[in-house]
């Protein structure tokens, strides 16, 4: 363990998306222990103030403290980014190594309903499966988790191609070990280390989804500190102070940014030929 920190330590994308995204964790375990005001709390003489030593990054259209709002909703934002791409790689990643291993006509099916699947855009998916399903963070979450689940197939069986042809997977069948104990105990575990990689990268690309579908008024929902919805919300204020607008923006940029430098440290530390 030690030695693969260290190696990850010495790739730039990986020592910059580590840190980067332990900060966003800190944010995320200890944003409401951080956050110096309450981010609900409203003072009309308090509006659309600059940063200052009183408000760290100014205040928002009602007066609230941005940098506590950010902080509190590091929360909803980060978690749910990461549990809808958790859930979707799962899917995933069960489909596509299920695919792999049973092969023939099973997998063309299986492989052509992803390919149709994945032939719409996943911005469009979440939306066509938000607006079926109506506005809310839960609904959000099961959009994007969708809307990943067959790219991340198409990812597994790929890498589960070469795992079936492995000795181990033909002596588990010699064996006579039932298929899902072959799926999940043989192939699975040997297709970890590709799926780790897509995942992470691809948390940046589920937290800019949600902040999109909350953009739009399809995600979180007033008063939620989620940042889209800040965003959302700050783009009618922005000729009077740009600062409640740049902020969330900023940070979803960041985290975005974070992830993706990680998933490309790891791939480098993880590709076998390095």
């Amino acid at each position: 363990m030690t030695d693969f920190i260290k190696r990850l330590m010495r790739s730039p994308q990986g020592a910059i998306g580590t840190i980067i995204v332990l900060l966003v964790l800190v944010a995320v375990a200890f944003g409401p222990y951080l956050a110096p005001h309450d981010p609900e709390a409203m003072s009309i003489l308090a509006r659309f103030k600059g940063p200052s030593a009183d408000f760290l990054l100014g205040t928002d259209q009602y007066g609230r403290d941005i940098f506590s709002r950010l902080m509190i909703g590091a929360r909803s934002t980060v978690i749910m980014a990461v549990v809808a791409t958790l859930i979707g790689t799962v899917v995933g990643a069960l489909v596509g190594v299920t695919s792999a291993f049973l092969g023939g006509r099973a997998d063309e099916v299986i492989m052509r309903t992803v390919d149709a699947v994945m032939s719409i855009p996943s911005l469009l998916f979440a939306l066509i499966i938000v607006n079926l399903l109506g506005s809310s963070d839960i609904n959000a979450l099961l959009a994007v988790s969708i809307a990943f689940a067959p790219g991340m197939a198409r990812i597994s069986r790929a890498v589960a191609l070469s795992a079936r042809k492995q000795d181990f997977v033909s002596a588990a069948i010699a064996r006579g070990e039932k298929p899902n104990f072959i799926v999940l105990s043989e192939m699975l575990p040997n297709t970890v280390a590709p799926i780790i990689v897509e995942m992470t990268i691809r948390v940046s690309f589920a937290i800019m989804l949600f902040a999109t579908l909350s953009f739009l008024g399809l995600g979180a929902q007033p008063p939620s500190e989620e940042w889209g919805l800040m965003v959302s919300e700050a783009r009618r204020y922005m000729h009077i102070s740009s600062w409640i607008l740049v902020w969330p923006s900023l940070a979803i940029a960041l985290v975005a940014i974070g992830f993706n430098l990680l998933g490309d440290g790891l791939r480098d530390v993880l590709n076998p030929k390095t």
